[in-house]
């Protein structure tokens, strides 16, 4: 670890209690919780304990539907349309698992999609003789209409469902999500919208957007625990959607509510607290700054773009994406790595290790689309400062120049 002086953190970061060595730089993978919010599900886990039947049984339909409500008001969405699921990669594979399919079908999506739901799209389309289709968006980019021509002009007769990001993992585009949504309607195909990064970083309006079902974390940009996310299904399309788990309310007497609402309610035991503690994490949060989610949200793009500015002039390269294309993240180019770079135990790059190890910068690099190209996305929240994103632009050019020297990584063998 270098003994360098520790960049400046921004006074925030006191609601968390990130680990002071590390300039953490990744609020994008998993999120980060505030102290308070983990207080507050602690104290629901020792109610929870204290007596499960009576939590479980009596006490938690409310506690469920007032998180729900509070986070309807907050997306835009009815609280009866939503569900509460463990990640938006579970949503997508409740959706995916309910859509009735036949050889020949197409299912959509980008080469910029989430792994994971990628991996999820072929599963079920080899399993049904349907085909999957990856339309192709540059990156770098200079225009949203480039997205929106790429996707529509790979749509058929066969298309039955386009699985699109709302705000992409790998090159942290904020996609024109209404756009693509409405125009993929207006030719007869729904549209599963993954909104992993949205909530929280992005304006939603879910009625407005009219999709047939958005996925999206309260765990990443809501900063709630890890296990806290949700499923928005369209009114016209919650008929045919079950649960991964089918349990008690696919008999359960229907009663004044839905088949939905009572399926997703109750999948079986788990810790609900992730999702409980919603109401608390959106008003900790928004409390945080002068002027609350808006205000935060307009910092966090500042402070990304910002980033990005630094370290593009760091590496002499252009920008690659227009600014109304971006929220809290920013990814970069880099060079290609070098032919002797091997990946982690974990699959992590190796400049990712080296930044790490070496100078305690804990920051992603991916192998996008696909080895030896590769790009570094940077990720900005209340708890970063200018200074750690110009720490990581100073440390950069020295690490890539190691690495053409040495033609392997500067983690494994390099100079």
């Amino acid at each position: 670890m270098t003994a360098a002086p520790r960049p400046a953190r921004d006074p925030l970061a006191r609601a968390w209690d990130l680990d002071p060595e590390v300039v953490f730089l990744n609020h994008g993978s998993f999120g980060a919780c505030p102290v308070a919010v983990l207080e507050e599900q602690a104290a629901l886990r020792r109610r929870l304990e204290r007596e499960p039947v009576r939590f479980m049984v009596r006490e938690l339909p409310a506690l469920a539907r007032a998180a729900r409500e509070a986070l309807g008001a907050f997306v835009g969405a009815d609280p009866d349309d939503l569900a509460f699921v463990p990640n938006a990669t579970h949503g997508v594979a409740t959706v995916l698992a309910s859509l009735p399919l036949g050889p020949g079908d197409e299912l959509l999506t980008t080469d910029h999609v989430y792994p994971a739901c990628r991996n999820a799209l072929a599963h079920v389309a080899e399993r049904a003789g349907a085909r999957l289709v990856v339309a192709a968006v540059p990156f770098p980019l200079d225009h949203a209409d480039v997205v929106v021509e790429r996707v529509l002009a790979a749509v058929t007769p066969r298309t039955r469902l386009a699985l699109l990001d709302w705000v992409t993992s790998p090159t942290g585009l904020v996609l024109p999500i209404g756009r693509l949504v409405a125009e993929l309607a207006a030719r007869g195909v729904d549209t599963l919208v993954d909104a992993a990064h949205a909530p929280g970083m992005v304006p939603m309006d879910l009625r407005a957007l009219g999709a047939a079902w958005v996925t999206g974390n309260a765990h990443k940009w809501l900063c709630t625990p890890k296990g806290s996310a949700f499923l928005w299904t369209r009114r016209d399309r919650q008929a045919g959607l079950r649960p991964l788990a089918i349990s008690h309310g696919a008999s359960a007497p229907v009663a004044g509510t839905t088949r939905y609402r009572l399926e997703f309610d109750w999948t079986g035991t788990c810790d609900p607290t992730p999702w409980l503690v919603l109401p608390r994490a959106l008003e900790l949060v928004a409390g945080l700054v002068p002027g609350g989610w808006p205000a935060l949200r307009a910092r966090n793009r500042a402070l990304a773009l910002e980033a990005r500015a630094l370290l593009c002039a760091a590496l002499d390269v252009p920008a690659p994406a227009p600014p109304d294309l971006l929220g809290a993240l920013a990814a970069i180019p880099l060079p290609p790595a070098p032919p002797g770079a091997r990946p982690g135990p974990f699959g992590t790059q190796p400049l990712q290790d080296a930044l790490l190890e070496r100078h305690g910068v804990e920051v992603p690099v991916f192998a996008w689309p696909a080895p030896p190209r590769r790009l570094l996305r940077v990720a900005a929240q209340l708890y970063n400062h200018r200074d750690e994103f110009a720490h990581l632009a100073r440390l950069l050019p020295g690490l890539l120049a190691e690495e053409t020297r040495a033609g392997v990584d500067p983690g494994r063998g390099g100079a």
